[in-house]
Order: structure tokens, then C-alpha cells, then sequence
């Protein structure tokens, strides 16, 4: 089972203002260079975008819709990658305090990745995800810090 956590120096609203912007998914999700809306305003349920991964020369799109949302508490999205199949990752977001604990629980669903889905597999989204909310950190955090600033 490939879930993570980490403590984010911020209130739940502000992860959730990011999390809660589809132009904002490639600044932390890993792998992306660009993301756009591409159905419904995001992240209603049903909704949908477009992200770009760059691999070198090569390029590939894939598509990310929302399957459950409980603002700001809950961002359940199926994430479609061609064909390496598609994955079900729900992001958590709890009060902790007057931060955030966010949890990702991410498992594949159809496709290869369902196919080969194991304890190696599970590891490598492991390390996926370190980085994924580190970067999740890093983005809300300086926002925060910015409207910190703007307060003053």
C-alpha cells in the first residue's frame, strides 16, 4: 500500500488553495510540466485536466479527473497515463494544530501499472510521493509566507 505523510507548515485552507487550482498541479506534482482545466470547474466532481510530462525530446499527455472531493478536507483523482494505465490518488488534508497533515494513499487501478502492481511497485511510488509532498511543502509554505508578507 503506497501512503505517505507529511507535515505542512500551513493552515488546511492554504494546501487546500492549492490543491483546489488545476494551473498549479504541475508546480508539485512529479513529472508534470504543465497542467490546464479541461472539463468543469476544478476540482468539482467530474471535473478534469490536462497535465504534460517532458521525457527529453519526447512529450506525452495524460488526463486527471476528480472521482471525489470534500472541501478542504478530501481530493480523491484518477489519473489517467496512457498507457501505462491509470491510478486512484486520494489526498487528505487534516488539521494538525495550526497546520496541515496531509496523507496520499495512491493505488493503481487498469493497465500495466494494475497489472504489476506489487511491493516493488509500491516502493517506487513511495519515493514518488517523499518528493511529491515535499514539493506540495515547498509551494504552499511560500505562499504562505508571501501572504504573510503582504499582511505587514
Amino acid at each position: 500500500m503506497a501512503v505517505r505523510h507529511r507535515l505542512i507548515h500551513a493552515a488546511p485552507p492554504q494546501v487546500w488553495g492549492v490543491l483546489a487550482d488545476a494551473s498549479r498541479y504541475s508546480d508539485w506534482v512529479v513529472g508534470t510540466s504543465d497542467s490546464r482545466a479541461v472539463r468543469g470547474p476544478w476540482p468539482e466532481l467530474g471535473s478534469a485536466l490536462e497535465y504534460t510530462v517532458r521525457v527529453g525530446p519526447w512529450t506525452v499527455s495524460g488526463t486527471t479527473v476528480v472521482r471525489r472531493v470534500d472541501a478542504p478536507r478530501t481530493l480523491e483523482l484518477e489519473v489517467d497515463s496512457g498507457r501505462l494505465g491509470t491510478a486512484r490518488v486520494a489526498i487528505e488534508v487534516r488539521p494538525w494544530g495550526e497546520e496541515s497533515l496531509v496523507i496520499v494513499d495512491e493505488h493503481p487501478l487498469r493497465g500495466i501499472g494494475g497489472a504489476l502492481h506489487n511491493a516493488a511497485f509500491d516502493a517506487l511510488i513511495q519515493l514518488r510521493h517523499r518528493d511529491m509532498l515535499r514539493r506540495l511543502a515547498d509551494v504552499v509554505e511560500e505562499d504562505a509566507r508571501a501572504s504573510t508578507y503582504e499582511g505587514v
